[in-house]
Parts: C-alpha cells; structure tokens; sequence
C-alpha cells in the first residue's frame, strides 16, 4: 500500500496509481480486429496528473426557449420553492446551455422550460466517460459486442449504445471510490435529455433523469470470488441514483428508488449499456487475480502432460495465445455433453441430430462437437485454478469456479431478456450445467 506521501500519480520514478479496469464481456484478450488508441477491450483508469472531476453548483431555469428572462439561479443549499419563483435576468439562453467553459445538465420539460444544472470544478475526483462516440471527451471507445466473438462492423446496422454512455468518477484520495453515473458530457461539456427522455424532479429539489436505453449495474454478492453469487440488476440514474429496472429498457416511466444500494463501483460490478456489457475490476482485485503469464504457464502445463486423442492417438496441443483463434491441426476438440478429448475427426454424425452433433465414440452420449480454446482475458478468472472446465456450445476453457461463476450470471440480451453467457465470447450459453468437466487421456507411454 502506498502511504500518503506517496500518492501522487506525477511523482518522479513512481508508479501510477491504478483506480481499476474495465474490461468488455465478450473478447478473449483483444478486439478482433486488434486493439487500438481508446477502442480496445480493456482499459485501465488511473490517477490523472490534474483533477478533471466536476460537481453540481447552481441551477438555472430557463422558462422561454428565446428569452433571457425566466432563467433563475438556485444556489446549493436553496428550497425548491426558490427554484420556482426566482426570475433573474443572466447570460442569454444559448450561453447558459451551449458554453463550453461550464460543464451542465439539461433537463427538457417542455418546449416552454429548460432546467440546466451548471457543474464547477472538484479537485477531489477525477472523471472518465464510456462511450460510442470517438470525439475527445470519450476516454473508453465501446462498440456493440457480436456473440460469437465476430464483431464485424457492418453486421451492426444501428447501435444502441448511447453515443455519450456512462461517466466513472474516482475519488483521487485513498480508499479511491469509484462510482458509476449515465450519460457523459459530449464535446460541448453538456448532457441533454429531451422533452421525451425519462426526467424528474426529486423531493429534494435537484433534477434526474434517465438515458434512452439505460445504465444498468449488478454488484456481485460476495465480491468477485469463487463463493460469489449474482445481484439484483438496477438502472443508475444521470445523477448516480439506484432504481429498479423499467419494465421495458426505454420505457419513459421510472422504476422505484433503491434507497438502500449505492452507485459505488464494487470488484465485480457488471455494467450493462445496452448493447455491450464491461466488468469493473478493482486494482486490489486484480493483484489476486492470474496473470496472462499465469494462463500461458497453464497452457504449456497442459501441452507437457502431452493428452491424446483416445481414438487417434494423436497428441493434442493448446494454440499458443496469439493464434487463439486460429485451428490448429493438434487442436484438442470436446464432446460438450460428456466432456471427452479427442483430436479432430470427421465421423458420429447422426443423421437425426444437427449438424455440429456427434456421437462420442467413448461413451456413445450425442452433443455438440467442438474446437476447445484456452480463455485468455485473466479479467473473467475468479481464481487462478487449472483450466478444467469447458463452455456449451463454444468451447472456451477456464478454470472450474470461475465457469460456474458466469454460468449463474444472467447478462441483460437485447431490450429485456436476461441469459448467461461465455464472458470470453459472448455466445449464450447451453445445456443443463452450461459448462462442462473436460475428460482428457494422458500418453499410453
């Protein structure tokens, strides 16, 4: 642990301090296509040289869309009732919304009224924004996520990511909490929600309101172990508020305030933006977690062991991890019903099964017939365990806790639906355990 003399992320000859990482469900390491500047499929947040967080300050309401007039000023700490009467002449409309000296919130309640929440400078707090958009106020670039790992662009005809997604805010002093807020300030330092957003006003006075598609958060029971169970999916507001989930994913109506869960981030926490879903590693979290030198001494462990074909009698080899998702011909491959290793071969088929159906010709059980490969993103390991334990139907290996972890996950799909999935992949997963014990042969020899 660094004491407090040493916290400082510009000190010469000192390691940055680490907030976390993000991590995108869905890739085995990297992009497909490689990882590249703020698109990539992971990213680490950490200590900025210079604070860039910002807090809520004043309030303006502005009461006519053209006017000067009507735009009132409520100062932290005023009524509600304030709020209403107050009718100050200031800067022009245009100024108050659009400046790009000033980061602001505006809340669109009808063509006749703007409430805009002006936001000052915190020097306790650094802020990082998640989104599709590649303009600079994004930290993190995030496309939609293609299950089965093929994440071609032109196969996505129209995002549902919000363009302006989710903003992190860390605290700069230890224990470094980091909390989760929707919707990022765009290249004029604002965030609008229209007239037809989900919007409201709190008992309190201060103004919220929802994204179109939501933020929605699940904090794992337990942290991220081996002992963890799933948490309730919620939908954190602009201003950092829990709610139950809508019934529909752009319903306009609200769900209930959780007044009992937070917005902090936890070792874990799963962050769902309608489209792709990232996982919040802390940085305590991933000093316990297996490295990527770790998963390649695994790997050349289980090539020592040198395991056969059983019928073959071939030796079987895990790629090495850059050619992860090329097949090779020492490829082991795995019935994923019975959980037998065998080499690749061209016979079982039943001609009333599917097509990727086989018969095991060790134990004559018919399932899916697939190449196995090693997941490499440490991120997704909950231990550092062998990797025993294959995914149905893709084939993705890990360690045994930590597949049947994410084999209780249920990962939001689409606009409502909710199924496990491989985290290396993202393809839903099958079958009465989703995972399977992998049965290899050691050599005859």
């Amino acid at each position: 642990m660094f004491s407090p003399s040493q916290e400082e992320h510009c000190a010469p000859n000192k390691e940055p301090i680490k907030y976390g990482e993000l991590v995108v469900l869905g890739y085995n390491g990297c992009l497909p296509n490689g990882d590249r500047g703020r698109r990539k499929s992971r990213f680490a947040l950490y200590k900025r040289p210079k604070s860039n967080g910002v807090r809520a300050s004043s309030v303006h309401v502005i009461s006519t869309p053209q006017a000067t007039k009507g735009l009132c000023i409520q100062r932290e700490g005023s009524s509600a009732d304030s709020l209403q009467a107050c009718a100050m002449s200031l800067s022009p409309t245009e100024e108050a919304i659009s400046s790009r000296g000033q980061h602001s919130i505006s809340y669109t309640l009808s063509r006749n009224q703007t409430v805009v929440v002006e936001y000052t400078h915190d020097k306790d707090t650094d802020m990082f924004q998640i989104g599709r958009s590649t303009e600079s106020p994004i930290d993190f670039v995030v496309t939609d996520t293609i299950s089965g790992n093929q994440n071609d662009e032109t196969q996505i005809t129209q995002s549902t990511i919000s363009r302006f997604a989710c903003r992190i805010v860390c605290d700069r002093n230890p224990p470094f909490t980091a909390r989760i807020f929707a919707a990022g300030f765009d290249s004029s330092k604002n965030i609008f929600l229209g007239e037809k957003a989900a919007k409201w006003k709190n008992p309190d006075g201060h103004m919220d309101g929802l994204t179109t598609n939501g933020v929605l958060v699940m904090h794992p029971k337990g942290g991220f172990t081996e002992e963890s169970k799933p948490g309730v999916w919620r939908e954190i507001s602009v201003c950092g508020d829990v709610y139950t989930l809508r019934e529909t994913r752009s319903a306009q109506q609200r769900g209930k305030l959780v007044e009992n869960e937070t917005n902090i981030l936890q070792d874990g926490s799963l962050i769902d933006l309608c489209g792709a879903t990232l996982l919040w590693r802390t940085a305590d979290g991933l000093f316990h977690t297996p490295t990527q030198k770790h998963i390649e001494a695994l790997r050349q462990e289980i090539n020592a062991a040198r395991p056969q074909c059983p019928v073959g009698l071939n030796t079987l080899a895990f790629p090495s991890i850059n050619r992860k998702d090329v097949v090779e011909e020492k490829q082991p491959w795995a019935y994923l019903t019975c959980g037998h290793v065998h080499g690749y071969h061209n016979w079982g088929h039943r001609s009333d099964t599917e097509a990727n159906e086989r018969e095991c010709p060790m134990c004559r059980t018919v399932g899916p017939y697939v190449p196995l490969w090693l997941g490499c993103e440490a991120g997704f390991y909950v231990d550092a365990g062998p990797p025993t334990h294959a995914f149905s139907p893709c084939g993705h290996v890990c360690s045994e806790k930590s597949a049947k972890y994410w084999s209780q996950i249920p990962l939001p799909h689409g606009t409502h639906a909710f199924h496990a999935a491989c985290p290396f992949c993202a393809t839903q997963l099958t079958g009465e355990e989703s995972c399977v014990k992998l049965i290899f042969q050691g050599p005859i020899d």
